[in-house]
């Protein structure tokens, strides 16, 4: 696979990556309030407590899902199916003992763990029996899900994307016919487990069609093997556990430093900045199978321009975004949380994540993706855990003096900014033979430039009041057509190249191409 064509699976594994996440939102929203409206709230409570258990179950991973994605794009490109066989048995075969144990030391404690959540005794039984299939289908999660990494290290991302938005799409239409039908939890719940499996089981069958020489056999399991994998594995774990301590202790150092209510003020000002994390790290979430594959035929010249160029568009997207939502923060943050008033403190707590979540954008999610499937997990793993004890440390301080929900904020933000700016960048700048400052003003500096444009625009209420749109609806479609319309023009002229434009051009239908629809490479 040359790098022209690897060049391109990116780019339809980032637009399917969008679809994906699009479609997810609206199912979410959807789903969310089907069943607020219609089950009872315990039983409700019950549900969203599960499902965000669902989330911390990466931290029974292991590392071992981005493992299999990186061993599956090095060992492809080798040839050595049987040594792949054996990595893939050996992480299906161990994630299976810890679906057995998982389910089963759930099932012998469902009892105290339902008393333990205050379940009334009506309901005792019922929620039960849904916390044991829950945890059992979790379980089941961890085997299956190796087949979607599978698909992600043959660069088949747009495969699994389509699998996963299909069932989405099906989840939502069944579990609107359940509502309506009046089923229970138990039967809800199953239905939804049933959706998230599915597409492991699909991606499953394209996988290994793709790859008939692997074969998947208890006998091919291999002590050796593990030891080799973990050799990766652990350093992957580590960089994803330190990513939920960055992302997820805020709350924590503020229910425990301040108050509950406290965590109500910082979650309504993340809604912003967590919508604006998901569309911006799409097209970085497509390079880690890639760099693996570069890395794996030693193209090193490839990986430093995908290091440079990734940079380079991850600011072109994200930068546009940030100018939009930073301007327009009180209607969205009205739009998101339902409030009619937004607080000053939630409208700071806003910015500070919006700021952090787009500084993270530029410095961390292609770095620290292509480092980590390039041999450099290691050190990747000692800054994230110095960023992480950084920012628990600072958040804990600020709070304890200022008691305030700004500063746990501005926590989190500082060490992101020192350790993107002074210790990734410069990295990053020496692997691609420029100056820090070099690196800047040929990835970030146009796409900043390209945006003073759209600001002008959307600041100009600020300096003349009379321009000020009273109607939250009416303002977010005005101005943000204004400013993102004004906004894709300049980037399009000024930060795109000629060779970029071509190349966007010919995904476009053939009345909107200029050319023909040859796929240019910059």
């Amino acid at each position: 696979m040359t790098y022209a064509t690897v060049k391109q699976n990116i780019w339809s594994n980032a637009i399917s990556n969008y679809l994906r996440t699009f479609v997810g939102i609206v199912v979410g929203l959807v789903t969310f309030r089907l069943l607020y409206q219609a089950l009872p709230r315990e039983s409700f409570g019950f549900w969203s407590l599960l499902w965000s258990v669902f989330g911390y179950g990466i931290l029974l991973d292991f590392g071992f899902g981005f493992a299999a994605q990186k061993r599956v794009a090095e060992l492809s490109v080798t040839g050595e199916w049987h040594k792949l066989s054996q990595v893939l048995s050996t992480i299906l075969f161990f994630y299976l003992g810890v679906a057995a144990l998982m389910a089963a030391t759930v099932a012998l404690g469902a009892d105290g763990i339902v008393r333990a959540f205050g379940v009334s005794a009506a309901n005792h039984a019922e929620f039960r029996i849904v916390l044991i299939v829950f945890f059992a289908a979790i379980g089941l999660a961890f085997p299956l899900g190796i087949f979607p990494e599978i698909l992600r290290g043959q660069q088949r991302i747009s495969t699994v994307n389509n699998i996963i938005t299909t069932a989405m799409l099906l989840r939502m239409a069944v579990i609107a016919w359940a509502v309506y039908a009046g089923w229970g939890l138990l039967a809800i719940m199953l239905t939804a487990l049933f959706f998230a499996l599915a597409p492991d089981l699909v991606s499953a069958f394209f996988a290994l069609r793709h790859m008939p020489e692997v074969k998947l056999r208890p006998r091919f399991f291999s002590k050796s093997i593990m030891r080799e994998t973990m050799g990766f594995s652990i350093f992957a774990y580590i960089s994803t556990a330190t990513n939920i301590v960055l992302g997820k202790t805020d709350q924590l150092v503020l229910g425990a430093t301040l108050s509950i209510g406290a965590v109500a003020i910082y979650q309504a000002g993340a809604k912003v900045a967590e919508v604006f994390a998901q569309f911006t790290k799409q097209l970085q979430d497509t390079l880690s199978p890639a760099a693996a594959h570069l890395h794996a035929t030693g193209d090193h010249s490839a990986l430093r321009d995908l290091l440079q160029r990734g940079t380079r568009w991850s600011a072109i997207i994200a930068t546009p975004l940030y100018v939009l939502c930073a301007f327009e923060l009180e209607p969205l943050l009205k739009v998101l949380t339902g409030d009619k008033h937004i607080a000053t403190e939630t409208w700071q707590v806003a910015q500070v994540l919006l700021l952090w979540f787009y500084s993270s954008a530029l410095t961390h999610s292609v770095s620290k993706r292509i480092y980590m499937m390039s041999g450099h997990e290691r050190r990747l793993m000692w800054l994230g855990l110095g960023e992480a004890a950084v920012n628990l440390a600072l958040s804990i301080t600020l709070a304890l003096i200022f008691k305030n929900v700004v500063s746990v904020a501005v926590g989190s933000l500082i060490p992101t900014l020192f350790f993107g700016w002074c210790l990734l960048w410069p990295w990053v700048a020496r692997d691609v033979s420029l100056h820090p400052w070099q690196l800047f003003r040929e990835t970030v500096l146009p796409s900043w430039i390209a945006c003073i444009p759209s600001a002008l625009i959307l600041g100009a209420p600020l300096f003349f009041p009379e321009l000020q749109i009273e109607n939250t609806w009416l303002r977010i479609l005005l101005m943000g057509s204004a400013g993102g319309l004004t906004a894709l023009l300049c980037m399009w002229c000024w930060s795109l190249t000629a060779s970029e434009r071509q190349m966007l051009r010919s995904r476009f239908p053939s009345p909107f191409r200029k050319n023909p629809p040859a796929l240019q490479t910059a």
